[in-house]
């Protein structure tokens, strides 16, 4: 399968010099892809010319404008239709390419791919959605910032959508879901999250297991948290910095005198080793989940390292065609309330 992914090749902090070079060693990677470059064609070929490539699997769109990090997404969405952001999702609407890659503004990138590609049928919101390192492997988590105040239907369908992507991306047939509160008793939390406990448990299509704490994301014991996009943006953000000052201590504490910077020199290959399981460069490429189509949404800050795993994230997405998936989880469910609207229990 020959699958060609857009790439918003002016998005995030520092655009084609981080876009370029990861879209490169995506292709070196992977033989199965090819990569258009969406963006300031003049400066996307200056860049080109200092790197070896297959020149028969990337080409260049041209982009006369760029959308901003700072821009509303209203902006993005009425003044910048020649953006490099909408030409690339424009290309996937099109079926030119199979998924769209973007460091760009989250805000702007979430309404411009929903009003191109469109949502799947009995999808209200469009979730933000990626993985976090757990003590046995990675949990999926969304919502990540795309939803505040999501209500109880809406995390229900978060749960459903991450549920199929663990299927199909860890071939996980039966994915553990929960639902992130403030303590496991049914009788805590919103009113929204007591709605959602509801409308889960009623449903034998994914194996829910109720709710879980913020310290549970990480014993991996659950593989997808369904959570409000406040909830969840603050879980993700909080954790990058936990792993941060963890490191930072750990360079510090090694670094006090002569007797540490030895024993650091033979517990290197332990701490290489954490740091790789806990990088969050590795986990970079969050998916918005819910659109007909692929968006992978790498960190605006990524390097060439991190954003080059976002492009990864696009290529296995396509291969295991996880819009399909989530269309045909959501209907099984909803297929089911019907069932159980038509048919009440006496």
């Amino acid at each position: 399968m020959s699958i060609k992914i857009a790439i918003d090749a002016m998005g995030g902090d520092h655009g084609i010099k981080v876009t370029v070079p990861a879209s490169l060693e995506a292709l070196s990677k992977f033989s199965d892809i090819s990569i258009v470059l969406v963006g300031n064609q003049s400066l996307i070929e200056a860049e080109l010319a200092n790197h070896k490539y297959d020149q028969s699997r990337l080409s260049v769109e041209h982009a006369d404008q760029v959308v901003e990090m700072d821009d509303l997404p209203s902006k993005a969405l009425r003044n910048k239709r020649k953006s490099s952001m909408r030409i690339a999702l424009n290309l996937v609407k099109e079926d030119v390419a199979q998924a769209c890659v973007s460091a760009g503004n989250t805000g702007a990138l979430m309404a411009v791919s929903k009003f191109v590609l469109k949502t799947l049928p009995g999808i209200d919101r469009p979730a933000i959605c990626t993985q976090m390192p757990t003590m046995k492997g990675h949990v999926h988590v969304l919502d990540l910032g795309a939803n505040v105040g999501a209500d109880g239907k809406s995390l229900a369908q978060f749960a459903v959508m991450g549920s199929a992507l663990a299927q199909a991306v860890d071939n996980n047939a039966r994915p553990r879901v929960g639902l992130l509160n403030i303590g496991e008793e049914e009788i805590k939390g919103h009113q929204r999250i007591k709605d959602a406990n509801e409308i889960l448990k009623s449903s034998d299509a994914i194996n829910y297991i109720g709710y879980v704490e913020g310290d549970e994301i990480y014993k991996g014991d659950v593989d997808i948290v369904s959570c409000d996009g406040f909830d969840g943006n603050i879980a993700l953000k909080s954790s990058e910095g936990v792993a941060k000052m963890i490191a930072f201590y750990l360079r510090e504490a090694f670094k006090k005198n002569l007797l540490t910077k030895l024993a650091g020199l033979v517990v290197y290959p332990v701490l290489k080793a954490f740091k790789e399981k806990v990088d969050p460069r590795r986990y970079n490429g969050a998916s918005f989940l819910g659109l007909r189509k692929i968006v992978i949404k790498s960190h605006g800050g990524a390097d060439a390292f991190s954003f080059y795993h976002a492009i990864a994230e696009a290529r296995l997405e396509v291969n295991k065609n996880v819009p399909e998936l989530i269309a045909t989880q959501v209907k099984s469910i909803l297929d089911t309330q019907r069932s159980d609207d038509t048919h009440p229990s006496e």
